[in-house]
């Protein structure tokens, strides 16, 4: 007899194809015309459907009930995303773009990624009662890279194309490529302090130096310059090899358009065996393999690469809402809401706008004030953010003396986790519903403005509109657009509005030819009564006290007539 399979996997595919599908059907109309991004909308969804409110989504119960393996199984997630993401991102770079801009680049993923991330620790240092600044720098290290998956909103799509200029869009796309995988610098120069210096050396021996010689050797060394090399060499050896291939007809069009997917998971797969940064190293494979452009401008029209895009986006996002400790905001034992909201706010305000406009004029592509505010305000935080978040949990744990974590950090993987969730939150809320808030609020004076001005112009006195089979003597138009029905005042020298006559009438004055022997004077007298006759002055009275000029009656010639 057939009876109902409950089963998690049935549920999970139902709900994910159900939500897809459905958020398919509105999906121009929330993006082109609302301006409202797939993070924000699933990620609102995942809060539906999780645990404490419909029950669809229950991810506990997909790792076994084990709150580590949720936290392993969330990295690996979103280290998949960003690995996908960032080849896709270098892939849309032109031609050897890192060569070409690494000026500007520097600027930004130098000093002003540093001073993110020192900005950032002051405000939770200040913010996070009874909390050191060295473990606030471990917190703000987590929320310091830009995420390339909300700065989406802002580089593709109609509001892209019609506000931010190409270059803009350019340098914003290699930024939050670049920085993603540059955050392990500032994030492992935290913990290694901690990890030798936080107890006073009691734990660990080696002190300062120890933690410098880790952090040269192991972070500089195999995990960034190591990535860098590693997605070097991967990208120029799949770009020659899809030549070789595709120059020899052995490579079908579908294999061709999902390659640079696959060498997204290759990279992300075999970084992760070695312990190296795949986030770096996929943006780096990424751009170099389209170096030449050629990839790049081959799939430039193919939906295939935004497809997939676009599915990473809805997924992860809708994982977010379901996982998200959104109880731990209030109920928490490190930092009260009254002070977890101010520090959301400020992070967002103080934790790069200032610091990009200090520095924009160095940067070509960013032109003007307008620009640098833009592009200051627009550093999402959001999936990297994340990816940091359960890195340093993975690292704290391991600090542990006689089985138990240390006294000196005992409270730090609370922190952390409550405070990066929540910026994180934050940012893809306030990033997604700024564009659209920004649409309404330029929108909603104007309307307002214009609505006022038809109200306070209207005249009970205007001539009917135009009906098709009528005959029409005359009406005027006011060339500043702003009430083309408004009756004109009795001035001939109004310089908004004119005279239109009617087919059968003309400006043209009629002349007749001059007497034989007449003089110029005389030639020039008849020409002003003529011009007096054929632009008569407005009447200088009525009893509705609008005048009417008085229109003469001549007859406008077309080429054709006989």
């Amino acid at each position: 007899m057939p009876t109902l399979a409950l089963t998690n996997f049935n549920i999970v595919v139902a709900v994910l194809g159900g939500w897809i599908s459905l958020y398919g059907l509105v999906s121009y109309l929330c993006k082109e015309s609302f301006y409202l991004s797939e993070a924000l909308i699933s990620l609102l969804a995942g809060v539906a459907l999780s645990p404490p409110a419909a029950n669809f989504i229950r991810p506990l119960e997909y790792v076994g009930g084990s709150q580590e393996n949720l936290n392993a199984t969330t990295l690996n997630f979103t280290r998949l995303v960003l690995g996908v993401q960032l080849v896709l991102a270098g892939v849309q770079l032109p031609s050897r773009y890192l060569k070409k801009q690494w000026k500007p680049l520097s600027l930004l993923l130098g000093p002003i990624m540093t001073a993110m991330w020192l900005a950032t620790s002051l405000l939770i240092f200040a913010l996070v009662p009874n909390f050191k600044f060295l473990h606030a720098l471990v917190v703000a290290s987590c929320v310091t890279p830009t995420d390339p998956i909300l700065s989406n909103v802002i580089v593709k799509g109609r509001f892209a194309d019609n506000n931010v200029p190409k270059d803009l869009q350019q340098i914003i796309i290699a930024e939050s490529g670049a920085n993603d995988g540059l955050g392990y610098p500032f994030l492992f120069l935290a913990l290694y302090l901690i990890q030798f210096v936080g107890d006073g050396g009691v734990a660990e021996e080696g002190g300062a130096r120890q933690a410098m010689a880790l952090w040269f050797g192991e972070t500089w060394g195999y995990i960034i310059l190591l990535s860098v090399a590693y997605g070097v060499v991967v990208g120029w050896v799949a770009k020659q090899l899809l030549h070789w291939a595709e120059e020899r007809k052995f490579v079908d069009r579908e294999s061709f358009l999902v390659f640079a997917v696959s060498l997204a998971l290759f990279i992300t797969g075999t970084c992760g065996m070695v312990g190296s940064d795949d986030v770096l190293a996929c943006f780096v494979a990424g751009n170099v393999f389209t170096w030449d452009d050629w990839f790049r401008l081959e799939t430039l029209d193919d939906s295939l690469q935004p497809t997939i895009d676009m599915l990473l986006n809805v997924v992860i996002f809708l994982w977010f809402g379901a996982v998200c400790p959104w109880a731990s905001f209030v109920d928490n034992s490190v930092i009260p809401i009254y002070r977890l909201i101010p520090l959301g706010i400020l992070v967002l305000l103080f934790r790069r706008l200032p610091w990009v406009w200090a520095i924009h004029r160095f940067i070509p592509q960013i032109q003007g004030t307008k620009h640098a505010l833009f592009v200051g305000f627009f550093g999402p935080v959001g999936v990297s953010a994340i990816f940091y978040l359960y890195i340093t949990l993975d690292f704290l744990e391991k600090l542990e003396v006689d089985g138990e974590i240390r006294e000196d950090v005992s409270k730090l993987p609370e922190v952390v986790s409550v405070v990066v969730w929540f910026i994180a939150i934050c940012s893809i809320v306030v990033h997604g519903l700024s564009i659209p808030l920004g649409k309404v609020g330029f929108g909603i004076p104007r309307t307002l403005s214009r609505g006022l001005a038809s109200s306070m112009t209207t005249d009970s006195n205007a001539p009917p509109a135009f009906v098709v089979g009528a005959v029409v003597n005359s009406f005027s138009f006011d060339r500043s657009g702003r009430n083309p029905d408004r009756t004109p005042t009795p001035s001939l020298f109004n310089s908004t509005i004119r005279s239109v006559f009617k087919i059968g009438g003309t400006v043209i004055p009629r002349t007749e030819p001059p007497p034989q022997g007449a003089s110029a004077a005389d030639v020039e007298a008849g020409a002003a009564a003529n011009t007096s006759q054929s632009l008569p002055l407005p009447s200088q009275g009525t009893q509705s006290g609008t005048a009417t000029p008085n229109l003469p009656n001549r007859t406008i010639r077309f080429p054709d007539d006989v």
